[in-house]
């Protein structure tokens, strides 16, 4: 078995405003960090474009075909003050949304242990019907329908350590009681969801917001005493990470005080859970992540770990 890294240049093609700091250069620095020699084994594959069936598990056609109505030729259709939609992204979008579906089917058919999607824009906050957030398709919610529907599988796990809530996945799943939710976030901070009350209409989401400044030891005491064990219990058969690295304490959009250790200690507790559940069935895609070192030196960290258990 090996780990798969699927990503697409297609991604390179949504590119936003001057200064907007959800750049092209933040995925060509995390496929950077991801050339050197102890990466060669990753199983490179190109992401193919998600379907309209599979957009329409997470997303009702009206909100699609309006995305397809705001497709510009040239210059941005701006959706809200930071989501911008260029010639390119929509593309870039259905290949994301792509990476994170063929990586179910990768490892769910055998062809790697665990997967990690080098992709952009990302998705965790693209709701039913509201592109926002940087995002416009949910691609870690369309994934675990897909693994539902496409599948058979009964039971999906989602952890989402970017530092923001994924309100978008969460909106998307708030009714499915097959998918299991559990986000940390820093709180207050956008979008302004994700306080421990909300936890979905079958208690099958777990919401773990963390204060400004809060360390690499609280942010894992949490997860040791909340997220995992809920995780644990709900015993998935797959289990989809939204990567984000922005509670990174170098990362200039929060306050959240975490190092690539952290990263990496809590991959491996993911991977720990998908090996007791799922025979270490992990596929993970990248959300945020705005300091290009802190996020290209973190990225590796994750996917270095998931390649010492892709061999495992």
């Amino acid at each position: 078995m090996t780990t798969a890294l699927i990503t697409h240049g297609d991604c390179l093609g949504h590119v936003n405003p001057p200064g907007h700091p959800e750049q092209v250069e933040r995925l060509r620095r995390v496929l950077g960090a991801l050339e050197g020699e102890e990466f060669a084994y990753l199983l490179r594959v190109e992401a193919p474009l998600v379907t309209d069936e599979q957009i329409l598990r997470a997303h009702p056609e009206s909100y699609l075909a309006d995305l397809v109505a705001r497709d510009p030729v040239q210059g941005y259709s701006v959706i809200d003050g930071d989501t911008f939609l260029g010639p390119g992204s929509l593309t870039a979008a259905r290949r994301g949304a792509g990476a994170v579906v063929a990586g179910v089917d990768m490892v769910l058919g055998g062809e790697a242990r665990n997967a990690f999607c080098a992709i952009r824009p990302p998705g965790h906050h693209a709701e039913k019907t509201t592109a926002m957030g940087f995002c416009f398709l949910g691609n870690v919610a369309i994934a675990a329908l897909h693994a539902l529907e496409a599948h058979g599988l009964s039971r999906v796990g989602i952890v989402d350590f970017d530092v923001h809530h994924g309100n978008g996945t969460q909106d998307v799943l708030w009714n499915e009681p097959r998918i299991f939710f559990g986000s940390s976030q820093q709180m207050p901070l956008f979008p302004g969801t994700g306080s421990s009350d909300e936890t979905g209409a079958h208690g099958q989401i777990c919401n773990m917001p963390l204060p400004a400044g809060a360390s690499g030891q609280v942010f894992r005491a949490g997860m040791l005493a909340k997220i995992l064990p809920a995780l644990d219990a709900f015993a998935p058969e797959l289990i989809l990470v939204s990567a984000g690295f922005d509670a990174h304490h170098r990362d200039p959009l929060a306050n959240l005080n975490l190092a690539d250790s952290d990263f990496a200690w809590i991959t491996s507790r993911i991977c720990d859970i998908a090996d007791r559940h799922c025979e270490g069935r992990v596929v993970s895609t990248l959300e945020g992540g705005y300091d290009l070192a802190a996020l290209a030196s973190a990225a590796a960290a994750h996917v270095r770990v998931l390649m010492e258990r892709g061999y495992g």
